[in-house]
């Protein structure tokens, strides 16, 4: 029972991860129709400038931790933020009215460029950066056996749940979440109605990177290592968690998230961690067998 609390704990820290990652995946879907597999590759920039700007405050003295990741946290979203913007500017608006391959293959060109632009620029090896934050709380122990916690994937937990809770307010409770409802419905007619379709879509990739910031970081600071590899890895399992969960639902990207996050841990714990991937993605395959939609999907309808 220890061992098995000490998965969950494990399973949820991964699946909040995937689950930021894949919340960006699932704005754009719901707005363009379109996936933005340059994504993955953002969240891996984000981990990158958070290690970089981490290292330069260190080396001028900045040492205190909560002051550090703040400025971290600022500077890493404010990049990825732009490099969302080019995304969108670069393989996405020309396209917007091209058929649907078009800007599917420009994205996974944008994809590739990052990766290489990042091995060429940082090296391909592996980075790495020391605990930065350290401690756990026990939550029981029996039979030499302790069920831990640390500070690090409290904070990934409680982050997340923020976050989750925030950008639900946003998107029911704002003029940009209205916008974007709006355009998910009908960007035709939204734009007959005085919505600025482009600047809401540029604003939406904007916050996705954003949002893939805050998980680079995170990501980070639990592993503490990173190569610029790890986008596109990262990306596919947020992408499946985003399909499992109900593409285009912010509460399903989490729960698919979730969902990947605890198949991989508990497979990995309890069978062979080769095969972890082979059930992530025959969970995915089994689940959209029987709900096409995913978990928390609405069926699409076709307007006539």
């Amino acid at each position: 029972m220890e061992y098995f609390l000490q998965q969950l704990v494990n399973g949820v820290t991964l699946g909040s991860i995937y689950g930021l990652v894949a919340i960006g995946y699932t704005m754009v879907y719901g707005i363009i129709g379109m996936i933005n597999f340059a994504h993955g590759d953002i969240f891996m920039i984000g981990s990158f400038v958070s290690l970089i700007v981490i290292l330069g405050l260190f080396s001028v003295g900045i040492t205190w931790i909560p002051l550090a990741l703040v400025l971290v946290l600022a500077i890493s979203m404010m990049i990825t933020s732009a490099w969302g913007w080019i995304v969108e500017r670069l393989a996405y608006r020309p396209l917007r009215n091209s058929f649907r391959l078009a800007p599917l293959i420009t994205a996974i060109g944008m994809s590739i460029t990052l990766q290489n632009f990042v091995q060429i620029v940082q090296g391909a090896r592996v980075k790495p950066l020391p605990p930065v934050i350290t401690g756990h709380f026990t939550l029981m122990e029996k039979d030499g056996f302790a069920v831990q916690i640390s500070l690090m994937q409290i904070i990934i937990i409680m982050t997340t749940i923020f976050l989750m809770m925030a950008f639900s307010w946003l998107i029911g409770n704002t003029g940009l979440g209205r916008a974007q409802r709006a355009c998910e419905q009908d960007r035709t007619m939204a734009a007959l109605l005085g919505i600025d379709v482009d600047r809401t879509i540029s604003l939406t990739f904007v916050i996705g990177a954003a949002l893939a910031a805050v998980a680079g970081l995170m990501y980070l600071l639990y592993y503490g290592v990173i190569d610029f590899y790890i986008g596109f890895v990262a990306g596919i399992k947020a992408f499946t968690a985003a399909v499992l969960g109900g593409i285009g639902s912010l509460p399903g990207a989490m729960l698919g998230g979730l969902v990947i996050g605890l198949i991989e841990t508990f497979w990995s714990a309890y069978f062979s961690v080769e095969y972890k991937d082979v059930a992530a993605f025959s969970t995915l395959a089994i689940v959209l067998i029987f709900m096409p939609s995913g978990l928390l999907g609405k069926p699409e309808t076709e307007k006539v």
